[in-house]
């Protein structure tokens, strides 16, 4: 299943510049058909004898969703959605040669690649876990502690006063007007300290690659994970009186589930959906903790994840255009993303493995690489890097709590853990880059809030040069708890590729 678990999942520069179509409005999913084929090379489709798998299509700047239709069909395949804005085509297909047969034709394809390695077929389902549950003992000490005017288990989030969101919500919540969509597994918005902010109108369940915005569907799984609710707590939980509070409470949030049922993953063409739907509907923030299945890193040399790598990068750079700002997460695994390479062994995550070893300047981690997203690491209470966050120096773009068990704060609850809501109604705690991303997004919103006016790229600007900016530290934890040398943290240019240009602080950004 996909690696979100206890934080990011082990987690998530393509310049789009081509004259597309600018529509703003959503194609309708378009439908195979049995008209002949039309033009050179017209005949039967070819052969369906193989998996069916899912293919994200990348249109030249000449080509048009008419036209890929057409191809796709003499390829043996169905087209699922279009999004001309971009020049992206989601289509199925069961001929073994499809992307090949349609690479074949440059003048219409940039690039085709198959967004998985497993066929399509309905999965099993299976626990999520690694949530560990707010005892009520926990919840009465953290309620007895609390001082007037905090929520009841604020006294147990250390991670608020870390980024001083505490101090902030003396001057600014947040602005109903500036919205944060969650895309990840699903979002509660029955949980009582989520349904105050939650928008409806901009949530939707985008898992296949279609925008479906029926009542409930951006909700988890009956039987799924409680990672996109635990994440939209931090950003967004209102402060009412009833357990914690989100780095931003006046704001509002969105859940855009991405993720496949039972197995959790997230593929590229639901993920493109997502960016695509944050785009047409306003929202100003999106939050991104998850790498895109099933490869953990996009190698722009390989035809497949090449394709990926495109068709991401058009849709989060179509998003920045309109407005909306992409917060990610660095990943749980440790991996220095600047380094002159990193052993994989998880990839493909929805087949058998195949160890490699990848250069991480050609081999992307998406989305959180691509231009214009704000990369994400994790530290703990005593402000070190957390033992499980991979680093980077000119990577990562800032940093913020994420929890590390080995980082004890002087709380009631003494969790090092990030505490926020989990499904049915309850709170639990979390650790990973996960947990860090939603702190920026929440700091991204409250600037938003108070420079209505700014675009994402000035947004980036002022969540970079608001930081405060720790010098790498002497010693870290590793994953066993000792203290060790930081001999993996260098500086230049006052960055630090443990923190980037900083730990991100909620104080600066409401003065």
């Amino acid at each position: 299943m996909a690696h979100l678990g206890s934080g990011r999942r082990r987690a998530l520069a393509v310049p789009v510049g081509l004259a597309l179509t600018a529509s703003l409005a959503f194609l309708p999913a378009v439908t195979a058909s049995a008209a002949p084929a039309e033009g050179p090379g017209a005949g039967a489709a070819s052969p369906a004898t193989g998996p069916k798998l899912s293919y994200v299509a990348n249109l030249t700047a000449y080509g048009t969703a008419k036209q890929a239709k057409k191809a796709v069909e003499r390829a043996g395949g169905t087209v699922v959605t279009a999004y001309e804005q971009i020049g992206v085509v989601v289509a199925h297909s069961q001929n073994p040669a499809f992307a090949q047969e349609l690479r074949a034709q440059r003048h219409l394809f940039v690039s085709v690649g198959a967004t998985r390695t497993a066929p399509l077929q309905p999965v099993q389902t299976t626990d999520e876990g690694a949530t560990q549950q707010l005892s009520a003992a926990d919840a009465a000490k953290a309620a007895a502690a609390a001082a007037p005017g905090e929520e009841p288990l604020e006294p147990n989030q250390w991670d608020l006063r870390t980024i001083k969101a505490d101090q902030a919500h003396k001057i600014n919540d947040g602005s109903r007007n500036v919205t944060v969509g969650v895309i990840d597994t699903g979002v509660d918005d029955t949980h009582p300290d989520l349904a105050p902010n939650f928008s409806r109108e901009q949530s939707a369940n985008c898992v296949g690659g279609v925008a479906d915005t029926s009542e409930g569907a951006w909700r988890p799984y009956a039987d799924g994970s409680d990672h996109g609710t635990h994440v939209a707590g931090t950003i967004a939980a209102a402060r009412n009186g009833i357990g914690i509070s989100g780095v931003a409470p006046g704001v509002k949030v969105a859940g855009i589930k991405v993720s496949e049922p039972g197995n959790g993953l997230f593929f590229t063409e639901a993920v493109v959906c997502g960016f695509m739907f944050a785009a047409e509907k306003g929202i100003e923030v999106t939050n991104n903790s998850y790498y895109v299945d099933p490869w953990l890193y996009n190698c722009k040399t390989d035809d497949d994840q090449k394709a990926l790598v495109e068709a991401l990068g058009r849709a989060t750079k179509y998003a920045e255009r309109k407005g909306v700002l992409h917060v990610a997460s660095a990943g749980n695994s440790n991996h220095d993303l600047a380094g002159e390479s990193i052993v994989d062994d998880s990839s493909p995550d929805d087949a058998t493995p195949v160890p490699r070893t990848i250069d991480p300047r050609v081999c992307l981690d998406l989305p959180t690489q691509l231009p214009g997203v704000v990369t994400v690491s994790a530290t703990g209470d005593k402000g070190f890097k957390s033992y499980y966050s991979s680093y980077g120096l000119g990577v990562v773009d800032v940093a913020a709590p994420g929890g590390d068990k080995w980082q004890t704060p002087q709380t009631p609850d003494a969790n090092g853990r990030v505490l926020s809501t989990v499904l049915g109604g309850g709170y639990g705690y979390k650790q990973g880059t996960s947990m860090a991303a939603p702190h920026v997004a929440g700091v991204a919103a409250l600037l938003k809030s108070a420079n209505p006016w700014a675009t994402p790229a000035q947004l980036q600007r002022m969540l970079k040069a608001q930081a405060d900016k720790p010098a790498c530290p002497a010693q870290v934890y590793d994953n066993l708890g000792n203290l060790i040398d930081a001999t993996t943290c260098q500086s230049k240019w006052g960055q630090t590729g443990y923190y980037g240009y900083g730990v991100v602080n909620a104080l600066n950004a409401v003065k």
